[in-house]
């Protein structure tokens, strides 16, 4: 249609190029479409028809001018659309006719247009050289945003740099991490499958396979057989595709020849919004991004209002027409099967994506499209006079100065905001839409929630209804190519395949981790170890000898009972003190060896509990010194038994010489020295409680350390010194008579004593933890009860059961049977 003004439009109306073979003889057949007409692709060229019918109409956007319009079909070819775009660049000069006003109808002043990339891209590259502006409906590639290519190129639908990024949040959004991907052969297919890819991986999402799995509508059938194949077998739930309507029903018409296993869809905008996709029923559940539905009032009755007598003037309204009643429009029918179009047709009733506007998207980015030109001529031509828009029609008008006010538009239609960035890109806004079937059992588009890029981060999708998937299920599928791995592991990438495949490995011992899918262990601090699950450090417990448990309570009750043993033969002996058998066995020494003895007992208390400075500075000096002490009573009484039986011989007057006095000041001598070598360990380096880390990973053991190991065994050693010493002057005086010395109860009793602590050493180094302190115990209280029931227990048998020995005549008998 002409105009004072011509708007040019690109529309993929057929979907395939006839295909000519060139044999260099003869001139090539034009260009031609074949194939059905597109319904779809029809209804937006009937938009922009629409749209600039409806600006001719206006008294507010250029008022006055009348815009006319040339719209070629480019059935989706590169070839055809690149002989459009020449053909609206050339148009005829300027003519003057006698009634002196210019006609510029074959001058094309903006390109709305086309519908793919690939097509895009080609008619950008011949129109921008004239800044002719070209703004596009439906062409998404990221790389139409080069303003250094393509200078003169706008759009109305968001690039896909932001449809690419939904799609990877929207994956990483349900929790797939391992998703197949296909998509197009073309700019569109590639950038965009490009752009995803790499938001993916910043995702943490790996593609079971992507690359070789591209394909265009025109390839040969194995090729979609091969895409088809790899989708059957692949074990990922989720197939990401990237494609445009053509192809996407060449893949899906391959896949419905043979059932595969079910998948979970994610489409981007060009196919997952196109109604003609519905009929592919197995892939019900699918969900995908697509521009917001609008409300474009009056359209409907525009789309409705064809007649045969519109449509004879167009072919290609004709074709349509023929084509959705199967008759034929003013010609008489070819065969038997076909009819002549009788006037009956009623477009209220047909059923075709044309009519069907009940979700108009793309088509909004048309009637966009027109008004964003429309708007930028008016800024151009009309300026404001009065508060009221003058525009001249007569003026001549430079595509260049369209093109810079495109750059400035800013305005609204229908509620929709329309503008570009720097970029010739609006603002980017999808809604998600989920293939859902209704309640007579068909499949249709529901929005289920938007995602709007300009949120803040993790905020972008707002959900609002409940979303079917895949097979009708209600629970969100899983695809990972590994499960989780859970608290308490960590992630072992399987070699050979991506970061996504991983075994889950137990932390090992002395590690955790609290969160799912950690990929290392972190250890647990000095003081805590992790629990069972190994996802939680907790403090370690700490270990001592107690009184509270079952060991400490033995060993204070055998210390306790043992002290009251002492206690008790000390009584005995006191009150049998003017007997034979007491007086006999050097009473002075017995009472201060019972009372040593009452001590070593009750030692080994200070063993058990807590340690803390005090107690181990106690323990250590109050068992040697009392040791000692005990000892020294032993080494006395044998050095009295031997000096006795020397002094009965004839002339000896020992005894003299080792008298109570001596007897007193030997046990005194060796008790000070002993004291004296507790001292300096305690002045120079003394035994401190620490907390032992080392010989039980996952407990504290408190104990004492020694400090000064060499204060430590020089007590042990002196206290060995002077049990060996008493051994050997025991042994000494064993032969001597039975009846009246003690040598061989002594002799037996320093044996047991001896062995006890050689045995001690061994078992002292080697038990762990809190045994240690055990060990150390057992041995103070096992040599205790040899010395007092070794040397003591069958005096005190004699003295309260055979009374009748506790005699000086028995003592002094040298035959014990008498």
């Amino acid at each position: 249609m002409d105009g004072d003004y011509i708007i040019g439009g690109v529309f993929s109306i057929h979907i395939y190029m006839h295909t000519v073979k060139h044999n260099y003889t003869t001139i090539p057949e034009p260009l031609r479409c074949t194939g059905s007409v597109d319904g779809r692709e029809l209804r937006f060229s009937r938009a922009m028809v629409f749209a600039i019918e409806e600006i001719n109409n206006s008294t507010e956007l250029l008022p006055g001018v009348r815009l006319g319009y040339r719209i070629h079909d480019s059935c989706a070819a590169v070839p055809v659309a690149v002989q459009a775009a020449f053909q609206l660049t050339n148009g005829v000069q300027p003519a003057f006719d006698t009634g002196e006003t210019c006609s510029q109808s074959g001058t094309v002043t903006a390109v709305v247009g086309e519908s793919g990339s690939t097509p895009s891209i080609s008619t950008s590259r011949i129109i921008g050289p004239f800044d002719i502006p070209q703004v596009s409906h439906y062409a998404t590639c990221a790389c139409l945003s080069d303003k250094q290519q393509y200078p003169t190129f706008f759009r109305t639908i968001p690039s896909d740099r932001f449809q690419s990024l939904a799609l990877a949040k929207l994956v990483k959004h349900f929790g797939w991490t391992w998703i197949g991907a296909v998509h197009s052969d073309t700019d569109y297919g590639n950038n965009g499958m490009a752009a995803f890819l790499h938001a993916a991986r910043k995702e943490g999402i790996c593609v079971e396979y992507s690359e070789p799995l591209s394909f265009y509508r025109t390839h040969p059938r194995s090729r979609f057989q091969r895409v088809a194949d790899v989708i059957r077998g692949s074990t990922s739930m989720v197939v990401v595709a990237f494609v445009a309507p053509g192809d996407m029903r060449m893949l899906l018409e391959e896949l419905g020849r043979r059932p595969s296993p079910p998948r979970q869809w994610v489409g981007s905008e060009a196919w997952v919004t196109d109604p003609e996709m519905l009929r592919f029923s197995f892939c019900a559940g699918a969900i995908g991004v697509g521009v917001p539905q609008s409300v474009i009032p009056g359209l409907r009755e525009f789309l409705l209002d064809l007649s045969p007598a519109k449509v004879t003037g167009s072919h290609v309204l004709t074709e349509f027409w023929e084509s959705a009643f199967n008759c034929r429009l003013g010609r008489s029918a070819d065969g038997a099967e076909e009819t002549v179009c009788d006037g009956t047709e009623d477009m209220q009733k047909l059923q075709s994506p044309y009519t069907d506007t009940s979700q108009l998207r793309i088509t909004n980015m048309v009637y966009k499209a027109v008004y964003a030109i429309a708007h930028a001529m008016h800024n151009v031509m009309c300026p404001e006079r009065n508060s009221s828009p003058q525009c001249d029609r007569f003026t001549k008008i430079e595509p260049s100065q369209v093109l810079g006010q495109l750059k400035r538009v800013n305005f609204s239609r229908n509620g929709y905001q329309v503008s570009f960035d720097a970029n010739g890109d609006p603002l980017a806004l999808y809604e998600l839409v989920n293939w859902q079937r209704s309640e007579s059992g068909s499949t249709e588009f529901v929005t289920v929630g938007y995602y709007d890029p300009s949120l803040p981060a993790g905020q972008e999708f707002q959900m609002n209804r409940n979303l079917t998937w895949a097979q009708g299920g209600t629970q969100v599928p899983v695809s990972v190519c590994s499960e989780s791995c859970p608290p308490g592991t960590r992630k072992v990438l399987q070699k050979g395949k991506p970061v996504c495949c991983y075994d889950c490995i137990p932390c090992p011992e002395g590690e955790i981790s609290n969160t799912t899918d950690s990929p290392d262990c972190l250890p647990c601090p000095e003081e805590f170890w992790p629990n069972a699950d190994r996802d939680l450090c907790l403090p370690k417990p700490i270990e001592f000898l107690s009184f509270h448990e079952a060991l400490g309570i033995i060993l204070a009750t055998v210390s306790v009972g043992g002290a009251c043993l002492a206690v008790v033969t000390a009584t005995v002996f006191f009150r049998h003190r003017a007997s034979a058998i007491v007086r006999a066995n050097n009473s002075e020494l017995s009472f201060l060896l019972l009372f040593s003895l009452a001590l070593c007992f009750l030692c080994s208390l200070t063993f058990i509990g807590p340690p803390s400075d005090w107690s181990c500075m106690l323990r250590h000096t109050a068992f040697g010194i009392t040791f000692v002490l005990c000892i020294s009573c032993v080494l006395g009484k044998t050095i009295v038994v031997l000096m006795a039986f020397r002094a009965t011989l004839p002339g000896s007057n020992v005894m003299k010489w080792f008298g109570p006095p001596q007897q007193r000041m030997t046990v005194a001598s060796f008790t000070f020295i002993q004291a004296l070598i507790c001292t300096l360990w305690l002045v120079l380096n003394p035994p401190f409680p620490i907390k032992n880390l080392t010989t039980y990973k996952e407990r504290i053991i408190l104990e004492c350390a020694l400090g000064s190991a060499i204060g430590f065994w020089a007590v042990l050693g002196y206290i060995g010194l002077l049990a060996v010493l008493c051994f050997v002057l025991a042994v000494l005086a064993r032969k001597l008579p039975d009846n009246f010395n003690e040598a061989k109860l002594i002799t037996f009793s320093m044996l047991i004593f001896c062995a006890v602590w050689i045995t001690f050493i061994p078992a002292y180094v080697s038990s762990p933890g809190k045994f240690t302190v055990a060990v150390e115990i057992f041995a103070m209280l096992a040599s205790s009860f040899a010395l007092i029931l070794c040397i003591f227990a069958q005096k005190c048998f004699i003295i309260l059961f055979r009374p009748e020995k506790n005699t000086k005549k028995h003592l002094m008998s040298k035959n014990p049977s008498d």
